[in-house]
């Protein structure tokens, strides 16, 4: 379980992009982080890989509180934590292999970094999981020769050669077609639950969070205004958290998530 506790960021210019943030995501959960631009959301996710600082407050994963490492113990507690990026920060020159290889980087010494030599069973893993994101006939080609989708699914897989605790996945859709965005949150739903494994994915399309996550936390200048479960985001939620608009079709009904359930089950 991730168990963050009054967490509060104030950058050096005096903004305070957090504001007392406390939330429990149990093992297994996948929760919807949404907001305006400016929100915290990015700030929240950034925070409990410590790849920026908090000013104040507790992160707690699984019993270690993270706030608290120093660098070597940073970096190992980093292994449990699975990041998936909204650019897909791959190494552009180098096959979709040993892109997901790199997720091992952690857990090789030096020099088997440092010339990509990894163990026979990490190699397995990397092709099993390539072959679950459905890019096991792309083991070869340079990450410069795939689509956005095919990129996202090797950010997944490298995310995923890990073996995370938890997953932080920053704006997986934003640069992605509607088909696509679908494919790829479904994808990351259904590994979460085959692994038990929970994720906060900071999401800017409402909708699409509503379709998959079984959680939404809404974020509004630093601080929590809403959380509860999808189906409880309606006009007067998304109002107190975006601000005025006409959100009727932004949101949608349970007659869509009944038959997006269905469809999910193969029912």
């Amino acid at each position: 379980m991730l168990r963050i506790t009054n967490l509060s960021k104030r950058y050096k210019t005096g903004d305070d992009a957090l504001k007392g943030v406390s939330l429990e995501v149990p093992d297994g959960q996948v929760l919807g982080l949404i907001g305006p631009s400016g929100a915290g959301k990015s700030t929240l996710i950034r925070c409990v890989n410590r790849l920026v600082e908090p000013t104040t407050g507790t992160i707690d994963l699984n019993g270690a509180q993270l706030q608290r490492l120093g660098s070597r113990k940073l970096r190992k507690a980093r292994r449990r934590i699975g990041m998936i990026f909204q650019e897909y920060a791959l190494v552009e020159r180098l096959t979709v292999m040993e892109n997901v290889l790199s997720g091992r980087l952690g857990y090789v010494g030096f020099w088997a970094s440092w010339f990509r030599k990894f163990p026979q069973d990490d190699i397995n893993e990397a092709f099993r999981l390539l072959e679950r994101v459905g890019l096991d006939h792309m083991v070869n080609k340079r990450a410069d020769e795939l689509s956005g989708g095919q990129r996202q699914r090797v950010g997944i897989a490298r995310a995923l050669i890990q073996n995370p605790e938890l997953l932080l996945v920053d704006e997986p859709t934003a640069s992605l077609d509607p088909k696509t965005s679908r494919q790829i949150m479904r994808l990351i739903c259904e590994l979460c639950e085959e692994r038990n494994l929970s994720a906060i994915v900071n999401i800017h399309d409402v909708a699409l969070a509503q379709l998959f996550v079984q959680r939404i936390v809404g974020l509004q200048d630093g601080k929590i205004v809403f959380d509860g479960p999808p189906d409880s985001l309606d006009s007067a939620v998304l109002t107190q958290i975006y601000g005025e608009e006409d959100w009727e079709a932004t949101t949608i009904d349970d007659t869509q998530t009944d038959k997006h359930s269905l469809e999910l089950s193969g029912e």
